[in-house]
Formats: C-alpha cells, sequence, structure tokens
C-alpha cells in the first residue's frame, strides 16, 4: 500500500481523516460522514504493518509495540503534517490519520468572527478554544497564533501533543515543543516555559489539575494563555475546570478564574448546503456582568447574558446557528442537530421568520 498516494488522493477529496483498518476498506470522513474509498480494496494485516514501518521510525514504534498506543505527527512534502494515530484492536493495528492542511489558513477564510483576531492581540489573561473532537480547536488555535505573528513582536512557546501545524517567524519569534520528544508532559513544560521569557503560551490540550492551574497563574503574572478542552459550550467549560479542583479549593479558583479569564470561544462544524463545513461559533467575552456572574458561582446564568452581549462581541451558539440558516448556508435540520436547546433553537428562527412577516406586510 502506497500510504502517501493514499494521503493525497484523500487531501484531493476534501477528507478531514482516513482510517485504515485490518479487513476493511480505507475510509474517509468528508463533511463529518464516514466514506469508504472504494478505489481500494480490504487493508492486510502485513499492509498495516508496512504503512506503520513508513510512517515511524524505530524509537516511535518500539514505544507503540510496549505501549500498544502511539500519537504523533507524519508529514509530507507538499501536503503538509498530519496527525497520526495508531492503536490495536482485536489484536491488528488500527491507523487514524487526521488530515492537516500544508497552508496556515488566516482566520477570516476559516469563517471565524473577527473577533478570534482581537482578542488573540489581548497582552495578558486566558483564552480557551473549546468544542467537541473534529471541531477545528487546532486550526482555530494555528490562526490565531498566525494572527499574532502577523502583527506582533512577541515570544510565543506552544506546548503539543503532536506539533501539527508548523510556523515559520514572522515578526514573533515562535518556539513549538512536543510533548514526548521535547517536553515530558503538558504540565512541566508548561511551568518551564514560564522561565523562558514568553509573552504567550500556547497549551494545546488543558488536560489535568496542574496544568490548568499553571496556566491560570501564568495569565495571572501578566501572560496571554492559549488553551483548548473538550467542552461543549461555555458554562461547561466553567465547571469543567472549576470541578478538576478539590473542593477546598475551588472557591480560589473561581476568583482566580474570574479575574484572568478573557473568552471561552466554543465552535462546532456544520455542513453547508451543497458541500463543505462552516463553523458556528459560540462566544463569551469576560465583563463586568461576566466576572460578577462566575465569582457568584451563578454559572447557569451565562447563556443569558451572552444572549444579550451582542454589543460586546458575545453570542450563544443557537445565535450563530440560527444565523447560519437565516442566510441560507445550512439547513435548519442540520442546525438541530448542532443544538443542545433545540426549542430555543427554534424560537430564535421562528421570531425570525415573524419579524421577515411583518416586515413584508408593512411594505
Amino acid at each position: 500500500m502506497d500510504i502517501d498516494k493514499l494521503l493525497a488522493l484523500a487531501i484531493e477529496r476534501s477528507a478531514s481523516d482516513l482510517h485504515l483498518n485490518v479487513g476493511c476498506e480505507p475510509v474517509l470522513r468528508i463533511d463529518g460522514r464516514l466514506k469508504k474509498f472504494d478505489d481500494f480494496p480490504p487493508t492486510t494485516e502485513e499492509e498495516a504493518i508496512e504503512v506503520l514501518e513508513h510512517v515511524t521510525n524505530e524509537e516511535q514504534r518500539d514505544k507503540f509495540f510496549k505501549e500498544k498506543e502511539l500519537d504523533f505527527s507524519y508529514q509530507l512534502p507538499e501536503l503538509g503534517r498530519h496527525r497520526v494515530n495508531v492503536l490495536i484492536q482485536k489484536g491488528a493495528i488500527s491507523i487514524a490519520f487526521r488530515l492537516l492542511s500544508a497552508v496556515l489558513s488566516p482566520l477570516e477564510s476559516l469563517g471565524l468572527p473577527p473577533i478570534y483576531g482581537e482578542l488573540s492581540l489581548r497582552p495578558r489573561g486566558l483564552i480557551l478554544v473549546t468544542g467537541p473532537t473534529g471541531s477545528g480547536k487546532s486550526t482555530s488555535l494555528a490562526a490565531m497564533i498566525k494572527h499574532i505573528n502577523e502583527r506582533e513582536e512577541r515570544h510565543i512557546i506552544t506546548i503539543e501533543d503532536p506539533v501539527e501545524y508548523v510556523h515559520e517567524n514572522i515578526r514573533s519569534i515562535i518556539l513549538q515543543r512536543n510533548v514526548g520528544e521535547d517536553t515530558v508532559s503538558f504540565s512541566e513544560a508548561l511551568r518551564r516555559a514560564l522561565r523562558h521569557d514568553p509573552d504567550v503560551i500556547v497549551v494545546g490540550e488543558m488536560r489535568d489539575l496542574t496544568t490548568i492551574a499553571t496556566a491560570i497563574s501564568a495569565a495571572e503574572t501578566g501572560h496571554l494563555v492559549l488553551g483548548t478542552l473538550h467542552t461543549l459550550d461555555a458554562p461547561e467549560t466553567i465547571n469543567r475546570i472549576v470541578d478538576v479542583f478539590p473542593p477546598e479549593q475551588q472557591s480560589q479558583i473561581i476568583l482566580q478564574l474570574s479575574q484572568v479569564l478573557v473568552a471561552v470561544l466554543s465552535q462546532t462544524l456544520v455542513p453547508l448546503i451543497g458541500g463543505g463545513r462552516v463553523p458556528a461559533c459560540e462566544i463569551l467575552i469576560s465583563n463586568v456582568a461576566i466576572k460578577n456572574t462566575i465569582r457568584q458561582k451563578q454559572v447557569h446564568m451565562l447563556q443569558g447574558i451572552m444572549e444579550l452581549g451582542g454589543k460586546d462581541g458575545m453570542q450563544t451558539l443557537n445565535q450563530a446557528l440560527a444565523r447560519l440558516v437565516r442566510e441560507g448556508l445550512v439547513a435548519e435540520s442540520e442546525a438541530m442537530a448542532k443544538s443542545s436547546d433545540v426549542e430555543r433553537l427554534e424560537d430564535l428562527l421562528n421570531r425570525t421568520t415573524g419579524q421577515t412577516a411583518r416586515k413584508m406586510s408593512i411594505s
């Protein structure tokens, strides 16, 4: 099996992922849906091993056969750097490639709101990009780093597992650390980064108490910290951070978080009418009302504040979905599938329909 040719074809078909499983045809994920790669026969055990040997080095293979799991990146000239996960299932090798563009996209070409760029230029504080797996968090972070790099003289340190998009120094100095190769863990790399004179620290994933606590402390001491979490919206993000800590520390963390949080940007990808996908973004921007609500542990009120906070750049996911439907970009059924409050989304859409009908009757 020529895996490089297969990856090139997958990219040509605008796939986001490629799956190789023994006994099955290669499978692509296109616009969020799985499709068999019918051009190829089922993958054999020998081919899976051949692919593994082609995309890894000896040290990586030794680690894989010892731990039965492996995350790494694989780079191809002209085709970019791809994230790879290998595991064992039913005694056979399974390989999943996350396909990444060879070219770093600017924020506007990704369909992200302009506020992403404005926030990335903040001098300090904590910005969290959240969403389910495959929602474009890494791509958004990379675009925010690119935005800074093209406009500001800053020292940026990224901590990733693995490094996905490679940045060249433009106006900023960018150091990219690969967990497992350049450092032993997110938490240790983050702690050490504070001694390396950074202006901006990017944490690929805030997984544990130590990492989250250190990120909050870094934001408190005057750094801009960008991080990701696998949470669906702003309220869940706040609760997840607080719940990581033992009960006796939570009051202090709530106070710290209310002071350092700049924004929570929660996103999901929605299929476009006619093909492709577009991000729908929930945006929480920390203002006096948000800070007080977090400090008073009234997280359930955040949705209401976001819905009324348009002048500050805020919006709920439902507002973003409703706008995509109104603009004719997304089918109503697809928007409903992405909403966690379908009744509220229906209300927003019906309200818009009613307003349009009234305008037409007046005219």
